[in-house]
């Protein structure tokens, strides 16, 4: 636990460092850089030995606060949380000095690397306290160094209305957690999460009020319908690399909790299952239709991580509903699908998120409209976008297909059950995740093709250059992951057990034995496309050799008729997605402003759409007014004098001395 320790210490020892040496900008960056890149770097060797161990490691001690514990404890559970949380800073830490050195380079950003560095040092804390007051006191920290991060260019306006509404929404979370800790620390007499257990067992009607409280709470971190409305103001203002750790690791956070949670609460009832389930699903089709309409690279990928999230409870849900109903193999293929998601998408995401910082440094905009033709002017950042974008839609043999495939044969599993609400939820399930997944490689298609295929769509565009060398080999090493856990497939899927049996509180043997069952058709699926991908890279080294001969000559592709295209001749992002978000209306409620042409030679003519959410529209905007409508009343208590401050001090401690003398 000592190189744990030392791990903190070294990312909060970098950020302090970063800003005492603001004042010049290149030794602030070096030390921003180094303490996030070694810190990280060693709480990923903790992480990944405690994993291969086994062993439990942890440390306890009094501290001067009144009330807790400093207790400490990586396990399994929280061993593979610590994964991405240092796994991402460490690929974050590479990218990001170079990413800063394109904008503002002094004071901002070394604010940036101690606000980084500070987050990941944060949700380490998370992830591993086993102390009620150090979880939440870690919890709040997590939740404010973003706010930073999110508001970091904060003389446009639209920056900071939208770390006004990540900081809203996190609190809002927040507040439902402090509830659930005060509950449940009263009713155990301790705040050590080891008398948390034994206290809820005994009473399971309370369990389901921690249950709800905990999907709430957790659930507004990790960006549940519908209080995800913070993802896509926050992400796509923040700068790209804390939107990746944001993305990657930071909303996994709250599907640690709402893990850590369950495995306090004994055997659950079904309808925790069907809760789950309703929310993966629902955050699922959202999220994956509430970006197929957005014109923002970040934006899009901001509810991606929505629509990830959804399929995580959805796995989590099946995973809990077979607990209920006593049947393990679903119960373990469901959460091995979940939890095995949570790394696969901080993976693909950070890559997605790099790619697009990468986008924005070289072209000058996130826009979709604007880019264009990237591809030959950025091709590493092109084929890791491709990757990562292949990855995200569940094409094999990469990552996101794996845990895909647990999750669509727990639905199998489920569906062929003679338990008619069993059979119903596989069948939820798998149609879920069909839609899911054609409404994704449709989005995708659209992102990669607008973005990197075709013709500049603005001079920015066609002046664009490749990212940085360290830039490139961030995204190389996520992308390369992307490719190797695809490959590695029944060994990654196998070595989740002991993860999976301390969420689920099953033990090893039945837990091994479940995924065994699994192994087979997934190393027959990866074997097949494997060798695909063998047979089409010697195509494609048979194709260059040939084409490098002498007298091979290059020459346009034949256009048509048409032989000197222009941009206004290409599909656009909105009209390249307009057959699918017709369909679907209902839910994304676009706003649409048409011009129409007139005449038979009209001068004018214009079509617009805004896709804001419909959620922060029409339910969290009218709140939040409500609200300030009703705080603003109270005003009337600060009128700048200071002895009338000084009074209501004085009546505060005379009211609490009488009431503690009753």
């Amino acid at each position: 636990m000592l190189e744990f320790i030392v791990a903190i210490l070294l990312l909060v020892l970098g950020g302090l460092a970063a800003v005492l040496l603001s004042a010049r900008p290149q030794a602030a960056q070096a030390a921003g850089q180094i303490g996030a890149i070694a810190g990280s770097a060693l709480g990923l060797f903790v992480s990944i030995r405690a994993l291969v161990t086994g062993e439990v490691e942890g440390m306890s001690g009094a501290w001067p606060m009144p009330g807790g514990g400093l207790h400490l404890e990586i396990d399994a559970l929280s061993a593979f949380f610590l994964l991405p949380v240092f796994g991402l800073s460490v690929v974050t830490g590479l990218y990001g000095r170079s990413y800063l050195a394109g904008g503002d380079s002094g004071r901002g950003s070394a604010a940036t690397w101690f606000h980084l560095n500070l987050l990941t040092a944060a949700m380490a804390l998370v992830i591993t306290a086993r102390d009620g007051l150090l979880f939440l006191l870690a919890w709040e920290i997590m939740a404010l160094a973003p706010f930073f991060l999110v508001i970091f260019n904060d003389r446009q306006a639209s920056v900071r209305h939208a770390a006004w509404t990540y900081l809203a929404a996190t609190h809002l979370g927040t507040a439902f957690l402090l509830v659930l800790f005060v509950m449940v620390g009263g009713l155990a007499g301790t705040s050590d999460f080891s008398g948390y257990a034994a206290a809820l067992r005994d009473h399971p009607t309370l369990a389901s009020g921690v249950f709800l409280l905990a999907l709430v709470g957790f659930g507004s971190k990790a960006g549940i319908v519908p209080a995800h409305v913070w993802l896509p103001e926050a992400h796509p203002v923040a700068p790209s690399h804390a939107s990746a750790l944001m993305s990657g690791a930071m909303i996994k956070v709250g599907i640690y909790g709402l893990v850590r949670i369950l495995t306090m609460l004994g055997t659950p009832p079904a309808w925790w299952g069907w809760v789950l389930i309703a929310a993966g699903v629902s955050s699922g089709v959202l999220g994956v239709l509430f970006a197929l309409a957005q014109h923002d690279l970040k934006r899009l990928l901001a509810y991606h991580s929505v629509e990830n999230i959804g399929i995580i409870l959805l796995g989590i849900g099946l995973g809990v509903l077979g607990l209920a109903q006593g049947m393990t193999t679903l119960a373990v293929i469901g959460f091995a699908a979940g939890l095995l998601h949570v790394l696969n998408h901080s993976i693909f995401k950070g890559l997605l998120f790099l790619g697009a910082g990468a986008v924005q440094h070289a072209a000058g905009s996130l826009e979709l409209e604007e880019l264009g033709g990237l591809f030959k002017r950025m091709p590493w950042t092109g084929t890791t976008f491709l990757i990562g974008s292949a990855a995200i839609v569940g094409l094999p043999p990469l990552n996101g297909f794996i845990s895909e495939f647990l999750l669509f044969y727990a639905g199998f599993l489920g569906l062929v059950q003679s338990t008619v609400n069993i059979a119903v939820a596989g069948l939820i399930s798998l149609v879920a995740m069909g839609l899911i997944s054609g409404l994704a490689a449709a989005c995708f298609a659209k992102a990669f093709g607008i973005v990197f295929l075709g013709s500049a769509r603005s001079r920015e565009a066609g002046d664009a250059h490749e990212a940085a060398a360290p830039m490139c080999a961030a995204m190389a090493i996520l992308a390369l992951l992307c490719v190797a856990i695809g490959l590695a497939a029944p060994v990654v899927v196998s070595s989740l057990a002991s993860v999976v049996a301390g969420a689920a509180g099953l033990p090893d043997g039945q837990v091994r034995a479940s995924l065994a069952t699994v192994a087979v058709p997934l190393s027959m699926v990866v074997a097949v496309f494997a060798v695909m991908i063998g047979v089409a890279a010697l195509a494609w080294a048979v194709r260059s050799y040939r084409l490098a001969r002498p007298g091979i000559r290059r020459g346009p592709v034949w256009g048509c008729g048409f032989l000197r295209p222009t941009p206004r001749m290409q599909y656009t992002a909105s009209s390249f997605a307009e057959p699918l978000t017709t369909q679907f209306r209902f839910f994304i409620r676009n706003r649409e402003t048409l011009v129409p042409p007139r005449g038979y030679f009209p001068a004018v003519g214009s079509y617009s759409s805004d896709s804001g959410d419909p959620f922060l529209r029409l339910l969290f905007a009218p709140s939040f007014r409500w609200f300030s409508a009703v705080v603003g009343r109270m005003n009337v208590v600060q009128h700048g004098h200071t002895h009338i401050y000084v009074l209501y001090v004085a009546a505060t401690l005379v009211a609490l001395l009488i009431w503690g003398s009753l």
